[in-house]
């Protein structure tokens, strides 16, 4: 015997490679386990549609909203002003409109309640769908967990049928199971970290619509106390104004 096979013989066997099938591990699951997969599936699908509309949004709500500041500062007066509102669609113009519409002639506390409510309307449409992102950033955990916990009970039911508790008949079962949990932290995951970030967009920008919007109450409340008298009106900085001594 040479040295080439007695080293041979003494080398130890080679280990198999497994490699982790998806596909494999969803045909052979039972169906409670398929439809909890199926959903955390659709789930994390609209988490990335529901990501990119709501970026798409915003991107599209400040470039009309920097659009009617550059507008609103080559006003002259507070009337011209309201028709350069009238015809924008950015929130501010909203804001302002509103203003005119309901505010005419009033004092400025009411002026500022009817900016408020503006504003929590333009609030509540750039946070339209964020609901979803929290429902699925909260329960899709929760629905990978139901689909681990019946895979383990068929688990034990399998080790009691083959009344064996050997690792092929216990494996794929245990694989079933926690491939619905790996997907729903899969589907939470993003979800927690679009819903945080577009959070903190949206509370940015009305938080910039806030403050524009109390400078336009300001520029309307003292040219109702003034009387119906045109205001007119200067850029004090970018994206404000303020009436002309």
């Amino acid at each position: 015997m040479t040295l080439q096979q007695i080293a041979a013989d003494a080398a130890p066997p080679e280990v198999p490679t497994v490699k982790l099938d998806l596909v494999g591990l969803f045909q052979h699951a039972a169906w409670p386990i398929k439809i909890t997969i199926a959903m955390l599936v659709v789930c994390s699908l609209l988490v990335w549609m529901i990501a990119v509309l709501k970026l798409i949004q915003l991107s599209r709500l400040r470039s009309t909203e920097n659009d009617f500041e550059r507008r609103a500062r080559r006003a002259s007066s507070v009337a011209e002003l309201f028709e350069t509102a009238r015809a924008h669609g950015a929130p501010g113009a909203r804001v302002v409109v509103a203003l005119y519409v309901r505010g005419a002639g009033a004092q400025i506390d009411r002026l500022r309640a009817v900016a408020d409510r503006a504003i929590v309307a333009e609030g509540q449409g750039a946070r339209a769908l964020m609901w979803f992102l929290a429902f699925i950033a909260s329960g899709a955990p929760f629905i990978g967990l139901f689909g681990t916990v019946y895979g383990i009970m068929d688990a034990f039911i399998r080790i009691g049928a083959a009344k064996t508790a050997s690792l092929p008949v216990v494996a794929p079962a245990i694989g079933e199971a926690l491939i619905t949990t790996a997907i729903g932290l899969a589907a939470a995951i993003p979800a927690v970290f679009f819903y945080n970030w577009i959070d903190k967009r949206v509370g940015d920008f009305v938080s910039e619509l806030e403050a524009g919007a109390a400078e336009w109450v300001a520029v309307v409340a003292e040219q109702s106390a003034e009387g119906s008298a045109p205001v007119a009106l200067v850029p004090a900085r970018p994206g404000s104004l303020r009436p002309r001594a």
